[in-house]
């Protein structure tokens, strides 16, 4: 796993230190900044994961940093603050803050919220998906039949995504309509059209029996054995 790079922006060397073991421990790598000008100049260089950001913070503070930074970046942002007051919450909130914190706080919460912070941050991985001798890759529009690549429809794909997805799940019709064309209005005949052709695609390409019809229920996905 790639090790995380964070930078703590705050004008006390003892809350750096804490954060920097405390982190440090979770498996972060820290940068450190002691004032608002720094940090900024630190902040701009793209290498970071998630920024802890003090408000009071001396030549800028960490509101104007963070309403700075959000100007061409959003990296996620933690502000710390010594204050309650809910202003400075919604302000920072408003700015593109991530989460808050009030000083003082327990480094174990801390760290929690920045865990939740870059998990929330980091995209999920797009799944694959593999049934008998079909795979298919949807975010990089890629289907294979037998390893052989096939050229698929964007709903094409679509259909055949929620159907690997659920491999041993009958689909309704109704439910199948909703997850490949959301809200848009298609009729009975549209979804058969793609999926006539769907069909002759893949039994094309050497998989007859990939879909399979089960009158009166809906549509699930065949053996895939090939022919």
């Amino acid at each position: 796993m790639t090790q995380t790079h964070l930078l703590v922006v705050d004008d006390d060397p003892h809350i750096r230190s804490v954060l920097r073991i405390a982190l440090g421990q979770a498996g972060h790598n820290v940068d450190e900044a002691g004032d608002g000008a720094e940090g900024l100049a630190k902040a701009q260089s793209g290498r970071y994961d998630l920024i802890v950001l003090d408000i009071g913070l001396p030549e800028m503070d960490g509101l104007a940093l963070c309403r700075a930074l959000r100007a061409s970046d959003q990296t996620p942002v933690l502000f710390l603050t010594a204050r309650e007051d809910e202003i400075d919450r919604v302000l920072g909130f408003e700015l593109g803050g991530d989460d808050y914190v009030t000083k003082p706080f327990s480094p174990r919460e801390l760290v929690a919220r920045i865990s939740a912070i870059l998990k929330r941050a980091r995209p999920a991985p797009s799944p694959s998906f593999v049934h008998g001798i079909l795979r298919i890759d949807p975010a990089r529009h890629l289907c294979e039949v037998s390893n052989v690549p096939l050229n698929l429809t964007a709903r094409e794909m679509d259909i055949l995504a929620h159907l690997m997805d659920h491999p041993d799940q009958v689909s309704a019709r109704p439910a199948l309509v909703d997850a490949v064309y959301g809200m848009a209005q298609v009729s009975d005949r549209t979804l058969d059209s793609h999926l006539r052709n769907l069909r002759a695609k893949l039994a094309a390409a050497g998989c007859p029996d990939a879909i399979e019809t089960v009158h009166g229920i809906g549509i699930r996905m065949g053996a895939c054995a090939g022919s």
